[in-house]
């Protein structure tokens, strides 16, 4: 494998810089709204999967008595 100088380096991660595209104002907070919308979505719907098995032990244990 050939050894890159410092210098070589950096003019190389500048070059590969200046090929990525970044995200628009708008794009970074329609994401960011999206990612709080599904998490709030997730965070139901285990909340509702979770109360139904807390539901269905406390259930059994109540029959097992």
């Amino acid at each position: 494998m050939a050894k890159t100088s410092p210098l070589e380096f950096i003019r190389q991660v500048q070059a590969e810089t200046r090929k990525v595209v970044w995200p628009t104002r708008r794009e970074t907070i329609m994401t960011g709204v999206m990612v709080l919308i599904m998490a709030t979505l997730l965070g139901v719907f285990f909340l509702g999967v979770d109360s139904f098995f807390d539901f269905v032990v406390r259930t059994l244990l109540r029959f097992a008595q």
